[in-house]
This record gives C-alpha cells, structure tokens and sequence, in this order.
C-alpha cells in the first residue's frame, strides 16, 4: 500500500508540511508555479534550501504583497485584517483548484472554525480567524491540499504530535501551549511535551493533521522510496522539522487456524452457550452453518476462528462446551485492514466511529451501540439517527 508516513517530532505547521510534501513531488518548481496561479490575493510562494542541526531540507517562504506576515511561530510584526468564516470559504471556492482539493481545503477550515468556535464559545457562522485566515495559511492549507491530491498516498500515518512548551504571543494576548485551538483539535490524537520552549504544533498544522492521518502510531515497517525534510523557521538544540516518508507497506497478513466440527445432538441454546465462551476466550470469529449430517440428521458446522497461539485453548473449549468427539483444523492466511477507533463529539453525544484502509479501500462506520443509545434516548428510528450524526 503507498503509505505516507509524517514524523513530527517537532511539531507540525502549515508550512513545514507543504515543504516536506514538496520534497516528494517529482516536480517541485512545477508545483510552486501552479500553486502561486491558483487566485490567492496578493500571495507570493518560494521554496528555498534550509538546513537545521545540519541537515538540509527545504523552507516554504509565504509573501503577501512581498512582505512576508509571519511564520506561524511568532507574534504578529503588524495588525492584519480578521477574515470571517464565510470569507475564507468565498474564497476557497473560487480559486482554480480541483474540487477535490477545494473540499479538503474547506473541510480542514471546517475543523478550524469549529476549534475557535468552542475556545470562544460563539457560532461558527461568526468566528473571525486571526493567524489561520491570514493569505498565508490560505496558502500553507491549499498548498498541502495539492500535494496529498497529487502524492496521491493511499493511507496517511503521524507519529505522536510533539506540541512544545510554554507560552505563545497570539492575537488574544499570551497562552499557554499547546494554544487552546490547538489543543481541541489534538483532542483523541497522541500528543506531549519534551520541554522544547515553544510553539511547535499550531493550529493549522494541526488541523491539516486531524484531517489526513488516519492513525497515529509509531513508524510500520515499509519500504521508504522517498524522504522529505520541511523546514520551520526557529533554530532549537534539535533539527526543527517535519520529516515525511513516501513508501510502500506491507498489507496486514496473519496466519490463523479454523476449528470446525459437526454437531447434530446440541439443542440452539447450548450451541448459542458454546460460542459465548469461545468469544470470551478469545477467538476471532466462530459461526455455524446448517448442514445435512449422517443418517439424515439436520446439524451444523461449529467453525472458530483463532490466532494459532490461542489453537490449544480453543481446542479445550469446544470439546469442554460441545459434543464432538473431533475436530478438524485448517491453516489459513488471514487478511485485514488496518482499524482504529475514533470517538468523535456530536450535539446528541459521543460516538465512536470505526475505521478501516488497506488494499486501496478506505471506510468508516458509526458504533451501533452508540448509535442505538442515541435512538432510545431520543425516541428515533435507527435511519434517523445516522441522518443526525
């Protein structure tokens, strides 16, 4: 599976991630060029050679009106204009960019402007942004939004997000780090401190993150094709990046056994009974199905599915909680997406959402005992339900 794979050892900003993106595009210059075409007001956008603890990696530079506003990083050299939700969404449907990317650029505002929303405890329809309206973020989302379209990685993965420590200078006056937009939009995201004085996650980085990575988890094993280095703007004891890795991984494969055998003397309780206690210790997946037995007898077939470590258990178990005398085992190749559970907040309550990738599929699915808590509590239609959340 391509994989994208996005360390952020320190931190992520909007700007740090276009560069580390950048460094993989097969045609970078291209790639600015057409990015500083798509109708941005004013903005300006050059890559240049950075290198941080040595190493060299590449900076994306934003001017607007040739002046360049800031770096996501420190306070604000001037006053700026506070552009509303709406602007930033007029905006964005305007520019000459794909749909695709016209959407994710809107979805990543979306996670912003509900961020603010609950920090400042006013509608989204009446959030002003400060930093994360400026032409510049403008230009670090679009920019991101772009380079995923065209990478084009089938899943995206995060390390543990490294947020910093301290204080920050922002439009509201100085607060703590992670800033409190930030620190919603980290909500059920892996993140710490390693005490690295500053700003290293801001909320646009952040944001971008929220919305692409689809697992935070340490490194899988792949095959790395490509290495990106963006770099931040501030110097600290450790090189101030955020390093990405375009490659393939190894779909999940697991070898597993399948227990089976027949049953024709077991009333449906005591097979229901049997495989309760399969579940409880750890199988799989155990099933029946109907089949014609010996002297005519309608029976089933018990199957369990098990890791082969758990084989000698579940041998037990059915032997224990059925009445065969035998059972057949066969070795199979088990394939799987990768999973992970997300608990999302929505006006009707908590609800987790399952998701699943591999094998260039992507989905997601609501909890149903989640979703059938809601529907009691409300009184609704399961359809209903879903149609709310």
């Amino acid at each position: 599976m391509k994989t994208l794979y996005l360390e952020c050892n320190m931190g992520a900003a909007g700007d740090m991630l276009m560069a580390a993106l950048l460094e993989l595009h097969p045609a970078p210059d291209d790639f600015v060029q057409r990015l500083n075409g798509v109708g941005i007001p004013g903005v300006s956008v050059t890559a240049q050679p950075s290198v941080k603890c040595g190493i060299t990696g590449t900076h994306v530079k934003v001017t607007i009106h040739g002046y360049e506003e800031h770096d996501h990083h420190h306070e604000h050299a001037h006053e700026h204009h506070h552009n509303s939700y709406q602007e930033i969404t007029h905006l964005i449907g305007h520019l000459h960019i794909s749909d695709t990317v016209k959407k994710n650029a809107l979805d990543v505002y979306q996670l912003l402007a509900q961020a603010e929303s609950h920090v400042h405890g006013r509608p989204v329809a009446q959030i002003h942004f400060h930093e994360a309206g400026d032409m510049d973020a403008v230009a670090d989302i679009v920019g991101v939004c772009m380079l995923m379209e065209e990478l084009a990685p089938e899943q995206v993965l995060a390390s543990p997000v490294n947020v910093g420590s301290g204080q920050v200078r922002c439009a509201h006056g100085i607060l703590p780090v992670p800033a409190p937009a930030t620190a919603h939009l980290l909500q059920n995201i892996p993140f710490y401190n390693n005490r690295i004085n500053g700003e290293l996650c801001t909320p646009t980085g952040a944001a971008l993150l929220k919305h692409f990575v689809f697992a935070f988890e340490a490194l899988p094993a792949m095959r790395v094709a490509q290495i990106g280095y963006g770099m931040g703007s501030k110097d600290f004891e450790a090189a101030n990046c955020v390093r990405a890795f375009l490659g393939q991984t190894t779909e999940q494969t697991h070898r597993i056994a399948e227990l089976s055998c027949n049953l024709d003397d077991m009333t449906p309780e005591t097979i229901g009974f049997a495989q309760e206690r399969l579940f409880e210790g750890g199988a799989l997946d155990v099933f029946t199905i109907a089949a014609g037995m010996k002297k005519s007898r309608p029976g089933i077939i018990l199957s369990c599915l098990c890791r082969l470590e758990d084989r000698e258990k579940m041998l037990g178990l059915i032997f224990k909680h059925t009445t065969t005398l035998g059972i057949r085992e066969t070795l199979c190749n088990r394939y799987t997406l990768s999973r992970m559970v997300e608990q999302v907040q929505t006006p009707h309550g908590p609800v987790r959402i399952k998701k699943a990738a591999g094998f260039g599929v992507c989905r997601q699915k609501a909890e149903y005992e989640d979703l059938a808590k809601i529907a009691w509590k409300k009184d609704l239609s399961m359809a209903d339900v879903e149609k709310l959340i």
